[in-house]
């Protein structure tokens, strides 16, 4: 019997929901059961594919090609549990979805409404693609209150009745500020934010209280009073130092104990060894590297959320803290000595992005890197801009670009047209539309023997990695560039996409097409992010 959690978020946003529910998931792990966990998401678009990082951060990319939040990646990497896209949607996917059986004439006529059409196409999405998971938790985005929440709000509310308190249970994420004036912690708050979701007819069972200071019995005590819960169910939740000291923390306040507790159940014996020596080699690091983050959209660092826990994990597995330096790529260009800033950094990584704004940044840092024998980490786009330097600097290419920018006179980077996904055929054109055209999702790599990155890989032949890119290194250069010392060392089963570039001859040097930081976990570390820290290591003891 799957039982539903359904996690909401009150008085501000950015509180932790996606933690929580990450969390959550991991404790319930730990306690012997089998967990799914999904986000609905209330905004309009279809998915965040087109949306800006600046407006919702990274964008999540799932084995399957799903688009989809930011928060996908804290129950993967919490979990390890695959993420699909039937865990992730979106009004704009319901409302599609509503539309389209409209258009056909399932609803036989009727009017369409929010109740029950709406909430009902919601439903379908919370229980659809459930096998034998004990517990699947479901997050609702937002802030209860906000205008586009209400259709969820009230589709969950029908769950609780339909499948009893046996099925279900209402968590709710508030605030529970400090007044410095006044010296002390506010209920206020809280106490509002319940109510408001109370009168959508949602009981609480459980709140999970952020807070900055230590949330004393007499307030935990109070908060119940007035929000109608047990003092148990009042779960504190600290600020913590690393985020994977937040199972820890929650456990410590007996989270999943209370939530076992309402479901009748007892569990296995919690172990959290596992963790407690994640957190360990967090906090007591042998030593340090520094790895200067070459990007485009820095000043909102969720929007490369995978990528720096990535570099975290990386740091584990080599029991060294990573300490990043995030930079802006447009200050190579306007900086007349602007390369100063990568002279103390141990490695250099580029990460993906989308149009021509810092490319020629991006494409200089490669150079330094390249030139003065600086590990290289280029991702997607990173990797493409590694090359067209190659092809500028090596094989003299002066017109060497790519069309993404505009035509060019030697188009070393291009628009896919054509791929293979499975035993079909994928094919776009420059005029097609933007959201979802993309290759996206999990895509075999050949990679050559002997080569820097099958090393990396445990001698592996063959590989599966998450893409997501509408262009492409253009295989027509691969004799020139090989000629000159950058070899493709990982291509597409077929061999017509180039998937991994390396330099032998340099420490560490690689370019790869997909997103290896989406795949990475704590107690997982990404093969390629563990080889890269490891060559800085390597790279600061010679310093």
């Amino acid at each position: 019997m799957t039982r539903f959690i359904f996690i909401t978020g009150g008085v501000v946003s950015s509180l932790g929901k996606g933690l929580c529910s990450a969390a959550l998931g991991a404790l319930l792990q730990n306690r012997g059961f089998k967990v799914r966990l999904r986000k609905l998401d209330p905004y309009l678009n279809v998915d965040p594919g087109t949306m800006s990082p600046y407006q919702h951060g990274e964008v999540y990319v799932t084995d399957d090609g799903a688009e989809t939040d930011l928060d996908l990646g804290h129950y993967e990497r919490f979990t390890g549990v695959a993420t699909r896209k039937s865990d992730n949607v979106t009004t704009g996917q319901i409302y599609t979805k509503v539309l389209a059986r409209e258009r056909r004439g399932d609803y036989l006529g009727a009017t369409v409404q929010v109740i029950p059409h709406v909430t009902d196409a919601i439903k379908e999405f919370i229980t659809a693609d459930v096998t034998d998971e004990d517990f699947v938790v479901c997050e609702v985005g937002g802030t209860v209150g906000d205008i586009e929440g209400l259709p969820f709000l009230e589709a969950i509310r029908q769950m609780g009745n339909e499948l009893g308190p046996e099925r279900t249970l209402f968590m709710h994420v508030t605030l529970v500020p400090f007044i410095k004036a006044a010296g002390e912690l506010k209920t206020k708050p809280t106490q509002h934010s319940v109510k408001e979701l109370q009168g959508m007819g949602i009981k609480p069972d459980m709140l999970v209280c952020r807070a900055e200071h230590p949330i004393e019995a007499s307030d935990r005590r109070k908060i119940a009073q007035f929000c109608n819960v047990r003092p148990e169910a009042v779960i504190p939740a600290m600020d913590v130092d690393s985020i994977y000291a937040v199972p820890q923390a929650y456990h410590a306040e007996g989270l999943d104990d209370e939530v076992l507790r309402h479901f009748k159940l007892t569990g296995g014996v919690p172990d959290l060894t596992r963790w407690d020596e994640i957190v360990r080699r967090v906090r007591q690091p042998d030593g340090a590297v520094t790895i200067g983050v070459v990007g485009k959209y820095t000043s909102l660092l969720d929007a490369y959320k995978s990528l720096a826990e990535a570099l975290t994990h990386g740091g584990i597995a080599n029991n060294v803290k990573v300490r990043i330096n995030w930079l802006d790529s447009e200050i190579f260009e306007k900086e007349e000595e602007a390369l100063h800033h990568l002279e103390e950094v141990n490695g250099i990584l580029v990460p993906g992005g989308f149009g021509e704004r810092g490319s020629e940044g991006k494409i200089k840092a490669a150079g330094f890197a390249r030139t003065r024998q600086v590990p290289y980490f280029g991702i997607c786009f990173g990797m493409q801009m590694a090359v067209i330097e190659a092809a500028r600097s090596l094989g003299g290419l002066t017109g060497a670009d790519s069309t993404e920018f505009g035509p060019c006179e030697d188009p070393v980077v291009g628009l896919m047209t054509e791929w293979t996904k499975g035993n079909q055929v994928e094919r776009r054109n420059a005029a097609g539309d933007l959201g979802g055209t993309m290759r996206l999702g999990a895509y075999p790599c050949v990679l050559a023997k002997g080569s820097r990155v099958q090393e990396a890989y445990n001698g592996a032949d063959l590989i599966y990695e998450r893409h997501r890119h509408r262009y492409e290194v253009n295989i027509n250069y691969r004799a020139m560039l090989e000629g000159k010392g950058l070899h493709f060392s990982g291509l597409s089963p077929d061999g017509e996409l180039p998937e991994i570039v390396e330099i032998p001859e340099h420490p560490w040097f690689v370019g790869v097409q997909f997103h290896p930081e989406l795949k990475s976990k704590p107690f997982e570390p990404h093969p390629l992010f563990t080889a890269f820290i490891k060559a800085a290591v390597d790279k600061a003891r010679l310093v």
